[in-house]
């Protein structure tokens, strides 16, 4: 896409990569207030804005200093939410870290079941932190704010940010998470623009899970002229997409699932 070649120069100048013993860690601008970090395990999305920053996936705990470089380059304000788009390590791995690193901002200080904790806010799905309370992961890494219906939704920096659970995709508790007025969708591991879909039977992923999940961001998703940008969608791993990006790699899904069941049966 044009506008991702001129987005990769502009960030070149005032953002640097910056190297990692395990990698790169890139920072792209996406489209409206909306920032990418492309790590080696992954891809995280960040929100900037006058009121503070809200993160979607982690990386791994490893990770987390060279993040947070990144994230005070883009912006001086306080992180306040973290959204898990799953529990695995990739998305959830430094969330205790960056949530130690941020500050939440209490709206009714009298009434708060938070008590004293002033710590990001960690949002997912509540599979997620059943999945990390039975993996036995360090509590300051689990979701402080979960939901369990198919949608939630929170307003940040003037922003309305949906979050949508694909129940049987990568995981049971995979979110999508759209960013309203930028057109941002930021995928999670449902979609994995480097490789073929994975998924995990042990907690509650399958192939019909990740495909009913890319259909969920293509109902989302609205291509620009000739089938060119509109809304850029920020995978689990790899570039920069666009809703036919998405559509090619769903049919491509679809087509090997299919294969796959005629040559079982």
């Amino acid at each position: 896409m044009k506008y991702v070649k001129y987005a990769s120069a502009f960030v070149l100048l005032f953002f640097p990569m910056l190297t990692t013993a395990q990698g790169e860690l890139e920072v792209l601008p996406v489209q409206g207030n909306v920032f990418a970090l492309f790590g080696p395990s992954g891809n995280t999305t960040v929100q900037v804005g006058p009121e503070a920053l809200l993160i979607v996936d982690t990386q791994p705990a490893a990770l987390s200093p060279k993040v947070l470089e990144a994230v005070r380059r883009l912006s001086p304000r306080p992180i306040r939410h973290i959204v898990l788009t799953n529990g695995r390590d990739q998305a959830a791995g430094g969330a205790g870290n960056l949530a130690k690193a941020g500050r939440y901002v209490r709206v009714i200080d009298s009434v708060d079941p938070r008590g004293g904790d002033t710590r990001a806010s960690i949002i997912a799905h509540v599979n997620v932190l059943n999945k990390m309370t039975a993996a036995k992961i360090p509590s300051e890494s689990w979701p402080t704010d979960t939901y369990f219906t198919s949608e939630w939704s929170l307003f940040s920096n003037g922003e309305a940010v949906q979050l949508f659970h694909i129940p049987a995709a990568h995981t049971d508790g995979d979110t999508i998470v759209f960013f309203r007025r930028s057109d941002v969708i930021s995928t999670g591991a449902i979609y994995d623009a480097t490789a073929y879909p994975r998924f995990d039977p042990r907690e509650g992923g399958s192939i019909d899970g990740i495909i009913e999940g890319l259909n969920r961001v293509l109902d989302i998703a609205v291509a620009g002229e000739n089938q060119e940008g509109g809304t850029v969608v920020i995978p689990g791993r790899g570039r920069l997409s666009d809703e036919t990006d998405v559509a090619n790699y769903r049919d491509m899904v679809t087509i090997i699932r299919d294969r796959i069941r005629n040559m079982i049966e």
